[in-house]
């Protein structure tokens, strides 16, 4: 494979591991690189969505009319797999539910409408955390973060708690901090890598202090020297945490392959790197950690990157959740042609846009607008099997099978073929000549199948409640019988009393 390496880098493990597959895009990172991190305005109107994280959406604690502060929980997290959502700024609740009517994902989800008022105003905040991360208990530090609403901050949303309570579950020696942001154009990870290294180190303590782990690993690709720089210079008097540059290859910030690389191993199929003792977490999520613990502050904003030949000024923008998207391209001077594709993230995994009214998300890391000569847009022709993505698939499937599968209507059989292993990364659909979708494929035959999933549960609810429906009918008309014949042997008894 193109992308096989073994090179010592003075890692813990003494050297970085070769993994399979991948590709090398154009990393168009220069538009952006040195755009220094700079705060968006507040807009007229902040549209904060229910559900921006994997799993089940908030539930809304505020009603339409309500005045609410700066940081102030507006919707509570459900269940295990839960999000809390806060107020980015102080103002009035003005609706719930209509708008906007789509998440960069495609998915349809109530929203809170939120007009600020300007002045900004913090509300009532969690004690803030002075000195040193271990006054903290693990518990403690988990349940802020849980309060906070952190999720992963690399765009895939898992509520970071459940992470940070994988310590009662595995056992757990290593925290890898993921800054390889190796998706091409963005350069947000890597501003903040620069920015703050002192904070986000914090961050890093106070999360392998949660994690109860004696080995931190800081992996960073290395077309980021600054990052490495500013990382290893602030690290520099802790031995137990490392800064290790990595290949500059994709996908490197897949957590499983970035373990691989680091430690060796592959992560089992279906399993999680903590089966292997490695939790990974966002450089991000490493900030939020950190503004979460020391203020008190919830997830209220994330840096995000807007760059794309169609961009005027590509920048790296400090956003207030629920930001339409369409106020960041206004703070980048606007269009400068018109764009080809809206992409939300990165261009290989990224989501296409329906409009820019949509609002930023917690796991947006990126706006894109790209031109015409960026997207070389060709139709898809019959593929060839030329194998080049059997050849780049990380995870070592068949690409093509499983395409060929899909497109005859039997995503089961994808299945068998491992579908539900790939990671949706693109890399087969970059390499193919044919310029086949195969992602697109993929992701369509992922959704059909929760889509059936969700169908046979619903009739298997729906048949249940229609059996517990009828169990109780039988059993109320057999009370009925019953207390019709006690009734009948009493009068009878009673008549026979009388003569």
């Amino acid at each position: 494979m193109r992308n096989l390496i073994r090179r010592m880098v003075g890692t813990p493990a003494g050297a970085l591991f070769g993994i399979r597959g991948g590709v090398h895009p154009e990393d168009r990172k220069a538009l952006a690189a040195t755009a220094a991190i700079t705060d968006l305005p507040l807009p007229p109107l902040l549209h904060i969505p229910l559900q921006q994280h994997i799993g089940a959406p908030a539930q809304p604690l505020v009603q339409r009319g309500e005045v609410v502060s700066k940081g102030q929980l507006l919707a509570r997290s459900q269940g295990l797999i839960s999000a809390a959502v806060h107020a980015p700024t102080s103002g009035r609740i003005i609706g719930i539910g209509g708008y906007p009517a789509h998440h960069p994902s495609g998915l349809l989800v109530r929203s809170i409408t939120l007009q600020p008022d300007g002045s900004d105003c913090w509300g009532e905040l969690p004690a803030p955390l002075v000195g040193d991360p271990v006054t903290l208990s693990p518990e403690e530090i988990a349940a802020r973060v849980a309060a906070a609403g952190i999720v992963g901050m690399g765009g895939a949303t898992f509520p970071s708690v459940v992470k940070l309570n994988l310590r009662q579950r595995y056992a757990l020696h290593t925290l890898v901090i993921n800054g390889a942001e190796c998706e091409p154009y963005l350069t947000c990870d890597d501003r903040l890598m620069q920015e703050r290294p002192v904070d986000l180190l914090d961050g890093v303590r106070l999360m392998a202090r949660a994690l109860e782990v004696g080995q931190v690993i800081i992996a960073i690709e290395n077309n980021k020297p600054a990052a490495q720089a500013a990382l290893r210079n602030v690290a520099a008097g802790d031995p137990w945490i490392t800064v290790v540059g990595l290949p500059a290859s994709y996908p490197m910030g897949s957590e499983k392959h970035l373990v691989q690389t680091l430690c060796g191993r592959e992560t089992p199929a279906r399993g999680l790197t903590a089966d292997l003792g490695y939790v990974v977490h966002n450089v991000a999520t490493a900030l939020a950690v950190h503004e979460a613990i020391r203020y008190g502050w919830p997830l209220i904003s994330r840096i995000v990157t807007v760059s794309g030949a169609a961009i005027s000024r590509p920048q790296n923008l400090r956003v207030l959740i629920g930001t339409p998207l369409t106020h960041l391209v206004d703070a980048c001077g606007g269009f400068s042609q018109s764009p080809e594709l809206l992409i939300s993230g990165g261009p290989m995994m990224g989501q296409p846009l329906p409009s820019l009214r949509v609002p930023l998300v917690k796991g947006s890391n990126g706006l894109l607008a790209l031109s015409r000569d960026e997207m070389n847009a060709t139709e898809a022709m019959p593929c060839i099997r030329c194998a080049r993505c059997v050849e780049v698939c990380p995870c070592g499937l068949l690409p093509l099978q499983m395409a060929a599968t899909i497109r005859v209507g039997h995503p089961d059989a994808a299945v068998g073929l491992g579908l539900l292993d790939c990671i949706a990364c693109g890399a087969c659909a970059y390499i193919c000549p044919a310029r086949i979708p195969l992602t697109r494929y993929f992701n369509f035959a992922k959704g059909e199948l929760t889509a059936r999933q969700r169908d046979k549960h619903k009739q298997q609810e729906t048949k249940r409640l229609a059996l517990a429906h009828q169990q109780r009918i039988e059993a109320l008309q057999k009370a009925k019988r019953e207390a019709l014949a006690k009734r009948k042997r009493e009068m009878a008894a009673a008549a026979e009393a009388v003569v």
